[in-house]
């Protein structure tokens, strides 16, 4: 990274930039709360997607290798058949729950009045 990206969000090396393309998505967030929920336990695939209204089988696999790719997924397979697979976030993804957090109760607190907008602007 160059000194000149730090914070800087038009710089492609942005940090902030670069984490919000990678957990930007409502999937991303809702399996790592999933996960967070689940404390160290670990989750299997199915129950996370049952845990995940409305995601895919493929959207979750996708949301899920990125965040194993990333470090903050550890993934865990039994040699069944078919093989059991579990998931549980790693040490940098429980990091990760406080933010996501504090995004949710700020969207919860302000949700209302950016409808109230959305709704005056179509008026």
């Amino acid at each position: 990274m160059t000194p000149s990206s730090k914070g800087d969000l038009f710089d492609p090396a942005c940090p902030t930039r670069k984490l919000l393309d990678r957990i930007g998505t409502k999937w991303t967030s809702m399996a790592v709360k999933v996960l967070a929920d689940a404390g160290p336990a670990e989750v299997r695939f199915a129950d996370l997607q049952r845990r995940m209204p409305g995601v895919s089988q493929k959207m979750l696999s996708v949301t899920l290798q990125s965040l194993t790719r990333d470090g903050l997924v550890a993934r865990r397979v039994e040699p069944t058949v078919p093989p059991k697979v579990h998931y549980r976030l790693t040490d940098l993804g429980r990091s990760l729950e406080v933010p996501l957090a504090a995004l949710r109760t700020w969207a919860e607190e302000h949700m209302p009045a950016i409808d109230r907008a959305n709704a005056a602007a179509r008026d």
